[in-house]
């Protein structure tokens, strides 16, 4: 895909934080993928994809490339050396991989079967670090880790065929009625949850919205309804406005804070698309000529 020569400034200046972390492809040099944010390797390779670059072109299939390197054989993946293989960064990884269209690379597939397997009793995932302690609400499932896993999966031919995705979508439907700050990491729904964030990073209403326009399960369920309606009453003039977004990205055009961005309609348009499609979404074609 060529990019829009509109956004020709923003891919440059992504591009030019490359080599922030001491080495290249925003890593530093013992691979922190992770780390650098909002020009992290993980999500500069997102917002790339999201520009319209290609997955092969060459930066870009480095980058992924060492993503795909940070795979364990546990089916987790690594953002950090040493580190332990957390939800949080294994459904990171796959959310930037599926977009690049690698649903069917065997590290790719191994972290999607090891997410089945190993969901938490409330059917979200989980992480094993508890940042503020050990409170009755870190019991629940981290709904920001099982927004992106379900974003990886709505790739997959798992798409509307696994109990297991419809029970994740029902704990974050429960999660709107609820509200409150759970999980080890205490993710709730208030004000700053109910800001349109783009491109999509955080726990937020738009990527709330969009990825669980894909699921069958929430498409008529009147707490989503409830969310698209707020997410549709932020429209104007028929253009979603940007109104949250990273500090260091709110200068590139794609995502200009407090402007309507095309980009970002599109998501809206195709939440839209979503739920009057009868059956379900046709996926894109598969990447096979990436490394494996």
């Amino acid at each position: 895909m060529t990019v829009d020569s509109r956004y020709q400034a923003d891919v440059d200046a992504i591009v030019s934080h490359r080599h922030d972390l001491g080495d290249d492809c925003w890593t530093s040099p013992d691979r922190r993928l992770a780390k650098g944010a909002p020009f992290s390797a993980v999500e500069s390779v997102g917002y790339l994809l999201e520009l319209g670059l290609d997955p092969t072109e060459p930066l870009l299939a480095q980058t992924i490339a060492l993503i795909l390197a940070s795979w364990r054989p546990d089916g987790h993946f690594h953002l950090y050396p040493g580190g332990s293989g957390l939800p949080c960064q294994t459904t990171k990884a796959l959310k930037t991989l599926c977009q690049a269209g690698l649903t069917e690379h065997d590290r790719v597939r191994s972290a999607l079967d090891h997410l089945l397997e190993s969901q938490w009793l409330d059917s979200g995932w989980r992480c094993t670090s508890f940042p503020y302690g050990h409170g009755p609400e870190t019991e629940h499932s981290n709904p920001h880790p099982t927004l992106m896993a379900l974003d990886a999966f709505r790739h997959t031919s798992h798409l509307n065929r696994e109990p297991k995705l419809d029970r994740a979508v029902e704990f974050l439907l429960g999660h709107w009625d609820t509200r409150a700050p759970i999980g080890p990491c205490h993710y709730g729904i208030g004000s700053l949850f109910g800001q349109a964030e783009y491109p999509f990073r955080t726990y937020n209403l738009f990527y709330w919205v969009y990825v669980l326009s894909f699921y069958g399960q929430a498409k008529d369920d009147r707490r989503f309804r409830a969310a698209f309606d707020a997410l549709s009453a932020k429209l104007q003039d028929g253009r979603m406005i940007v109104e949250r977004v990273a500090p260091k990205l709110a200068k590139l055009s794609f995502c200009a804070k407090g402007e309507p961005s095309e980009l970002a309609t599109g998501r809206y348009r195709e939440i839209v698309a979503n739920l009057h499609a009868p059956g379900l979404r046709e996926r894109r074609p598969l990447r096979r000529d990436l490394p494996r």
